[in-house]
């Protein structure tokens, strides 16, 4: 009999995505069964819904209901918490969206360009506000004291993310060209570490044991992690395919990001392209011409700055790698420590 082939990895990825969806689809219905029931329903409610069930990869929800479930924990009384975490995130990505001033989310025009800043601005304040409200259901379900915690959590993953999005506005509306790759670095854990991995990995550890104080290793594991995950999703901005990546290609040279990628190009550059590259992010960005953009990508190519963050994001995937074997050390071996352990990869080797 022939033995059997080591799965590859198109296999292995396959079934990363299937894990995610199983996560991903008992989200979704909590959330959506969560939304009211009421008017007004045509420039609220049902904009609610269908933005939620348009659905992203949910990695945040997945990463609690994972994380609760690899150290015993019930994915059950998980399930508020991972809904609430993923409403929050739905509600940041529209304010993000109108911030920015982005054409395309998940490969269809954003909320503010299909209904207007206004009504867009008002269903990001629903989500936020049923966010809390799911969070609410944490308290009958686990009890006060925990219910609690999770809320500090909650809290505190809040405004991180409200603060890293402050410096990476201040830096655009500043027109800042002297970021370094520690300011990116530190913004980066606020705006996209603390909410994406930090916080679901430490309230999925604390629901499965309440009593838990350990929690500085899920710190340092979800801030190489998402440090990595947002350099690749740098990375994809200027290089994806935009079917499978869902956002505009190049979207962050015409917002004005201070990227990694960007950081290295003006520490690699003479004083005349620096100043040119500044005039470029000094105008609108109905002023930004392509011809600007395509020079300015040209440029990055050239001097090696896409390859060194696709280094960058290697490096801190190893770092999370090296976290997760401590962190996770004291988990069930199964399915859900399975789907953490891949997650390390998926994050650098996604396309989406």
């Amino acid at each position: 009999m022939k033995p059997l082939a080591a799965p590859g990895p198109a296999d292995v990825a396959a079934e990363f995505q299937r894990r995610l969806a199983g996560y991903r689809e008992p989200v979704t219905r909590f959330i959506l069964q969560a939304i009211p029931d009421r008017e007004p329903k045509k420039h609220l409610y049902d904009i609610v819904s269908t933005q939620l069930a348009n659905e992203g990869k949910g990695l945040r929800p997945a990463v609690c209901l994972a994380t609760c479930s690899a150290f015993g924990g019930s994915e059950e009384q998980a399930l508020p918490s991972a809904a609430a975490i993923e409403l929050l995130h739905n509600a940041f990505l529209v304010h993000d969206d109108i911030e920015d001033d982005s054409w395309y989310r998940r490969g269809c025009p954003t909320l503010h360009r299909k209904h207007g800043v206004p009504v867009a601005l008002n269903v990001g304040d629903a989500m936020n506000a049923l966010s809390v409200r799911v969070l609410r259901q944490n308290l009958p379900r686990l009890g006060p004291e925990l219910a609690g915690r999770l809320f500090d959590e909650f809290d505190h993953m809040s405004l991180e993310t409200i603060e890293g999005q402050a410096m990476e506005l201040g830096w655009i509306r500043d027109n800042d060209c002297t970021t370094t790759e520690d300011d990116y670095l530190l913004m980066v854990l606020k705006k996209t570490g603390w909410y994406s991995f930090i916080h679901p990995a430490r309230i999925g550890a604390l629901i499965a044991n309440p009593g838990r104080r350990d929690l500085d290793g899920f710190d340092r594991f979800g801030y190489f992690l998402g440090a990595a995950f947002q350099i690749q999703d740098d990375i994809l901005n200027l290089t994806g395919d935009r079917s499978r990546y869902g956002k505009e290609i190049g979207g962050d040279l015409l917002e004005g990001k201070r990227t990694l990628i960007l950081t290295h190009l003006l520490a690699h550059t003479d004083a005349s392209e620096r100043q040119r590259i500044q005039a470029f992010f000094g105008k609108s960005r109905a002023q930004r011409l392509p011809r600007e953009v395509a020079w300015l990508s040209s440029l990055l190519r050239e001097r090696g700055s896409i390859d060194h963050a696709r280094g960058a994001a290697q490096e801190l995937a190893t770092g999370a790698e090296r976290e997760f074997s401590s962190t996770y050390g004291a988990a069930v071996p199964g399915p859900a420590l399975e789907f953490m352990q891949s997650l390390v990869r998926f994050v650098v080797e996604r396309d989406v």
